[in-house]
């Protein structure tokens, strides 16, 4: 047959995101032969930095990916690790950046619809949901339209599909202005018998089409993701896919019931470049090729082209590739679930894509020699200059309870209940802690075991030093964990950042990777699955890199756990790890000196991760062994604010008391590496002894009771008074 033969013109190759090195190599591949316009836009999308991370490919593979409780690492739709008595936790996190700058609601939605379908195509069934947001600055004209959308589309997919939706963050800063961050992961559980993989295998084995139709909405939208905005970018709204959640919840329940049969060889979502990512990278995993017939696609509309259908991204789809013979029992499930199924091609042994429509072959592509010679760049970086330490002194120090009023409703630390209210963090019955803690905790269906799940990123931080931020990022994930005795396993990351082709740009991708191999290896926490996602500029202003990252731990006793809140007056107060002087902290980048003295500046505060390790792992012990009754870790605005939060959270005060007036910079420096706890005053001294012998700071910091956050012999502010500022500045914001 002969191919469809279009002049592919240089105007092609831009609008394709190809550069002429780049088209070179297509023309290598097909020994010569120009590409019709379906090949171009496949090679587009399969060469796009969204598929291919042919920017970070070379930095990924330097990060620590193996433990003993490492199922599946990176590679496939998501993480996979052993969680004990045969059951498996399967995670991820993905960005969904530019479709929801640009269509806040259906962006959003479909980001958590994607982040579901990553998960359950490997056998799981969801049981929970993070997400994590950022957005420009309260007064930009956007924000609020912008928070809106995001957080209803989040709302409505998660609420309408049945999974809770358990945390996550929110955060604001005029470098979000042109292009916010929407993160969202998902957990799941399943038996460890029952995992599926996305390699397909047999030739002669169907290929299936399952789920909704395919329509033309999100046609280019993982090239839309692989470039800067511009202030065409509202053009762009086209690419944008549409989910249906309801459709999402009968494709989770009709492919966890054929899990359950012997009937899949492979399994793979259609996500970003749809069918023609699931396609190649099934078959190259499995080292097969494909024959498949366009016309056999379930379409929307009658008029859509091979190009069209191939690069369309409309959402709720999935392929698979199944045991000869046995169609008939997929196609009675999907059709019970009342899912669209269609056998749309099969296997070969000739490593090649074969397309054909109306009766014509359309596309004739190697797999291997796509998928394999996507482009892999070791761009030039440079890295970020070191920072000078911030001297305490550099600012003059006011009224301590004043700060605390200000900050404890600023933005970026203001109550998120009107967030996670919208959220139904309940559904599934198995929510043990609910969003507003250190981290989500949800039971392990009829068991006394849950996992705990946190994300966790502070961008200042990384911009100031992108080595010692990504540290901090994975360290404060794990240190979230550990808050709620849990024992961490692994994390998933989602690096964001701004145009890879600027060396400062790459610089600070590069120091952010280092950092998070770092700690991950000093934490044994390996990064098991994860999401790049670069470009993220508007007319040359890139956005805080913010290199996400979400965790999982194991509790295996719901018993032992710790929560926020204080819960009796007339408990001791201790605060462990961190260093022992009360005169000092470190204000370097920290919220006290931005949001009260309107400078951001200095280095960050630095992240030792053998003390982080050691100093978790006692914490854990005493939650474990009972004899704390609150824990909370010590992060954004210090220990002014983690006692506030502590306080609001129980609705009891705290008398601060450590033998002298306590200095601003201790009161709000953040200084890494520190927990609060409270436990009965008898028991105190023991849990003081043990730490320092396990040589560890810690020292008794104050007493909970009375209705205020006070110093000894000092002044103090009502727990209402913070309460009022803490709760009010969401729903103010959003209604104003």
């Amino acid at each position: 047959m002969t191919l469809p033969n279009e002049s592919i013109t240089k105007a092609d190759i831009t609008a394709h995101g190809l550069t002429e090195e780049e088209y070179q190599r297509v023309l290598d591949i097909l020994d010569g032969r120009e590409p019709n316009l379906i090949e171009l836009g496949i090679f587009s999308v399969m060469w796009s930095e969204h598929c291919s991370y042919k920017s970070s490919k070379k930095w990924l593979k330097t990060l620590p990916t193996e433990a003993p409780w490492v199922i599946c690492g990176p590679g496939e739709n998501a993480g996979v690790v052993d969680i004990g008595e045969g059951l498996a936790a399967i995670f991820k996190m993905e960005s969904h950046n530019h479709p929801s700058f640009i269509e806040p609601f259906q962006g959003a939605a479909t980001g958590v619809g994607g982040i579901l379908r990553d998960v359950f195509t490997m056998g799981a069934r969801p049981v929970a949901n993070m997400n994590a947001l950022r957005f420009g600055a309260i007064d930009h004209p956007k924000t609020k339209h912008l928070v809106a959308g995001v957080v209803s589309g989040i709302g409505s997919y998660g609420n309408c599909v049945g999974v809770p939706t358990v945390g996550g963050e929110v955060n604001f800063d005029p470098a979000y202005n042109g292009n916010i961050l929407v993160n969202a992961m998902t957990v799941g559980l399943a038996q460890q018998d029952r995992i599926f993989y996305s390699a397909a295998s047999g030739p002669g084995n169907p290929v299936i089409y399952v789920g909704s139709k395919t329509g033309k909405d999100g046609i280019h939208g993982a090239t839309m993701a692989s470039a800067e905005f511009d202030e065409d970018s509202e053009e762009k709204r086209p690419t944008v896919q549409v989910g249906d959640p309801f459709t999402e919840k009968l494709l989770i329940e009709a492919c966890l019931e054929l899990m359950a049969t012997d009937t899949i060889v492979a399994i793979q979502d259609m996500g970003a470049a749809g069918l023609t990512c699931s396609t190649f990278e099934m078959c190259s995993k499995g080292g097969t090729g494909i024959e498949m017939n366009l016309d056999a696609v379930p379409i929307r509309e009658a008029d859509m082209t091979p190009y069209e259908i191939m690069l369309s991204e409309s959402q709720e789809r999935m392929l698979m590739v199944l045991e000869p013979g046995k169609e008939h029992i997929a196609q009675a499930i999907f059709e019970k679930w009342e899912l669209d199924f269609a056998v749309v091609g099969h296997l070969t042994d000739t490593g090649r894509m074969i397309l054909t429509k109306g009766g014509q072959e359309v596309a004739d592509l190697p797999i291997d020699p796509l998928a394999e010679a996507s482009p892999e760049y070791d761009r030039p970086w440079v890295e970020t200059p070191a920072a000078e330490t911030v001297a305490s002194d550099s600012v003059s120090h006011g009224d301590w309870t004043e700060a605390l009023k200000t900050l404890i409703g600023a933005p970026d630390l203001a109550s998120r209940r009107w967030v996670w209210e919208q959220y139904d963090h309940m559904v599934m019955g198995d929510t043990v802690q609910r969003p507003g803690g250190d981290a989500a905790v949800v039971r392990i269906h009829d068991s006394d075991r849950g996992l705990a799940v946190s994300t966790d990123c502070t961008p200042r931080y990384v911009k100031a030093d992108p080595f010692e931020g990504g540290k901090q990022a994975v360290a404060e994930a794990w240190r979230n964990l550990t808050a709620t005795g849990a024992r961490p396993l692994a994390v998933t990351d989602n690096l964001n950042f701004g145009n890879p082709e600027k060396p400062p740009i790459m610089g600070q991708l590069v120091g952010a990777i280092k950092g998070i191999g770092e700690a991950c290896k000093a934490l044994d926490a390996p990064v098991v699955s994860g999401n790049v996602s670069l470009y993220n500029e508007t007319d040359g202003e890139p956005i805080l890199p913010t290199p996400t990252i979400g965790a999982i731990g194991v509790i295996d006793n719901l018993d032992q756990t710790a929560t926020v809140g204080f819960k009796a007056s007339g408990e001791s107060v201790l605060l462990i790890g961190g260093s022992d002087t009360v005169a000092d902290g470190w204000l370097g980048q920290s919220l006290y000196l931005r949001d009260i003295h309107g400078v951001v500046d200095g280095a960050p505060p630095p992240v030792d991760l053998a003390q982080e390790r050691v100093t978790g792992d006692a914490l854990r012990g005493l939650i474990m062994a009972g004899a704390v009754t609150a824990c909370h870790d010590v992060s954004d605005g210090g220990i002014a604010i983690a006692l506030a939060e502590m306080a609001l959270s129980g609705d009891i005060g705290v008398k601060i008391d450590i033998g002298t007036t306590p200095s601003v910079p201790w009161l709000f420096g953040e200084d890494q590496g520190r927990y609060i706890v409270t436990c009965p005053t008898d028991t105190a001294g023991d849990i003081l002894g043990a730490m320092q012998n396990a040589g560890l700071t810690a020292r008794l910091i104050g007493t909970t009771g009375g209705d205020q956050v006070a110093v000894e012999g000092g002044d103090s502010v009502p727990v209402k008074t913070l309460r009022d500022l803490h709760e009010g500045w969401f729903p103010n914001y959003m209604a104003a």
